[in-house]
């Protein structure tokens, strides 16, 4: 079988799942917007449409595989309570998290690190465009970005930018209650997006408008 045909089948899955849903009901619990059929979900700062027929991004164009999987089960595991855990961790910390670590690592803290090490000012622009702001939350680092990656479960990135003795580091830590919203994979599926974005987002125009496929 074709990869985009596997695609295709995973994709035709979660919408007959999603169908069966009542949105209504799930929406003041997930922070999302409801419109006849179609949930309307800000996904890092930008309004995603999941429809009937799929997931529209913005400017009407269809989303990729990896957030329309994320924007699915958002729907799908809403919680019947709302999660407790303010507390930020790492990724590591939560529980079922060790099969994706590295993973989460490789596509997501250390091309943050990589490819922004001497451009913590276009890092900065970058995250804003996503919607980020900055935050103190405690810590001490050249850089620390809060973002609404969903409307419950906020992302924020910690960056140091390289010097005479240490590379550039990025850490990106979410809230304990994340995981009562999402399983571990899409939140490390959350962090490969908002990565790729932010590299694209670091020059004009946003990457859906210049055509640059997005993952």
């Amino acid at each position: 079988m074709q990869k985009s045909e596997a695609f295709d089948r995973i994709i035709a899955d979660y919408l007959q799942q999603i169908a069966g849903l009542d949105l209504v009901r799930r929406a003041d619990r997930l922070g999302i917007a409801v419109e006849g059929r179609q949930a309307v979900i800000p996904f890092f700062g930008f309004d995603h449409r999941v429809t009937p027929e799929g997931v529209v991004g913005p400017g009407g164009r269809p989303a990729s595989h990896a957030v329309s999987v994320i924007l699915f089960k958002y729907l799908l595991l809403c919680p019947d309570a709302a999660p407790t855990g303010e507390e930020w961790v790492t990724y590591k910390d939560f529980k079922d998290a060790a099969p994706f670590v590295e993973g989460f690592l490789n596509t997501a803290e250390r091309p943050v690190a990589k490819d922004f090490a001497g451009r913590s000012g276009e890092l900065e622009s970058a995250c804003r465009r996503l919607g980020g702001r900055q935050a103190a939350l405690g810590m001490t680092a050249d850089l620390v970005v809060r973002f609404a990656a969903l409307p419950k479960v906020p992302l924020a990135l910690v960056f140091n930018d390289l010097d005479a003795d240490f590379p550039a580091a990025c850490t990106l830590l979410f809230q304990r209650s994340a995981q009562g919203y999402l399983d571990m994979e899409c939140l490390a599926m959350c962090a490969m997006v908002m990565a790729r974005w932010l590299r694209h987002h670091a020059a004009d125009p946003p990457p859906w408008e210049s055509g640059v496929g997005l993952l």
